[in-house]
């Protein structure tokens, strides 16, 4: 096939003459000049404008389509790419529309207010994680392993919903600010100061703190009271193994009196917070604060 004009092009093709120019002019297409000074395509070019029109069809940039074009980046790179950049734009529009909701939803101006404000001081989806995250990460005074970090973020800072409801978007913000509370920061964090001074292997507590919370998800499920048994045994032994203690009386006590955070309102409000947002009806702080209550009846009995 003989050289095709810039109009030749246009035909075999339907992508406008200006937009031929502009691809020209970007990079994207080559040209040669006639004698005329005339933009000049080899027959390569139809198959190649087809493909650049196809992709700017999917929405990808000029930068994307330059890689695929050059051969720096495949198809399917930069398809997965554009898509994991939607699936950002999605989850944020997602909260947007969720949060507009809720301040919608508010039945008196007082409440309205209310959400509004709370609303505003968490910022997006993103941010709102990231406030979170910062704020379980300031009470690791002890040195953890990695995983185990990781492991206990993911219970303890549930992601935001993709397609959150309205009332799942306020208590994620209710937790961004309980989580903002200094007060509750600062009590916290000198039961970690305290616990690295009596604990010799953090880890290892709250591994055994967790395999108590699992014997006692299905009791606190049941509805049952707070009560002595397996569960709360192995509660009392995380700690006094990692103590180096024995299971007395007189260490539940002492127990008790070192397990007053657990015990804040505040902190079982944010356990609760963790459901809504989450969906599970007994989150592992619901039954840590389980535990806990059935140690303080056990000692008063």
């Amino acid at each position: 096939m003989a050289a095709l004009g810039i109009g030749d092009l246009a035909a075999l093709t339907g992508v406008p003459v200006r937009t031929i120019r502009f691809y020209c002019d970007e990079g994207l297409l080559e040209s040669r000049r006639s004698v005329g000074g005339h933009r000049r395509f080899a027959a390569s070019a139809v198959d190649r404008l087809g493909l650049v029109r196809r992709l700017r069809g999917l929405g990808l940039g000029l930068p994307a389509i330059t890689d695929v074009l050059s051969g720096e980046r495949s198809i399917a790179e930069v398809v997965e790419a554009e898509r994991a950049a939607l699936d950002i734009e999605l989850a944020a529009l997602a909260w947007r529309r969720a949060s507009l909701a809720a301040v919608e939803e508010a039945t008196t101006p007082a409440e309205r207010s209310a959400r509004l404000a709370l609303l505003a001081a968490v910022g997006d989806h993103e941010a709102a994680r990231g406030a979170l995250v910062a704020f379980w990460q300031r009470l690791f005074i002890a040195r953890l392993p990695a995983d185990f970090v990781s492991m206990f973020l993911e219970v303890s800072v549930p992601a935001p919903p993709a397609d959150p409801s309205p009332r799942q978007v306020m208590a994620y913000a209710e937790m961004v600010a309980l989580a903002g509370d200094r007060t509750l920061t600062r009590r916290m964090q000198a039961r970690a100061r305290v616990n690295l001074e009596q604990i010799s292997d953090e880890a290892e507590l709250l591994t055994g703190i967790g395999e108590a919370c699992h014997l006692a998800h299905p009791l606190v499920l049941a509805g049952r009271q707070p009560e002595p048994g397996p569960a709360l045994d192995r509660y009392v032994a995380a700690y006094a193994t990692a103590q180096r203690r024995r299971d007395t009386r007189a260490f539940r006590r002492e127990l008790v009196t070192t397990a007053t955070v657990d015990r804040d309102p505040r902190l079982r409000r944010y356990w609760g917070l963790v459901g809504e947002v989450t969906g599970e009806p007994v989150t592992v702080g619901t039954s840590q604060a389980w535990l806990v209550d059935a140690l303080e009846r056990s000692v008063v009995r």
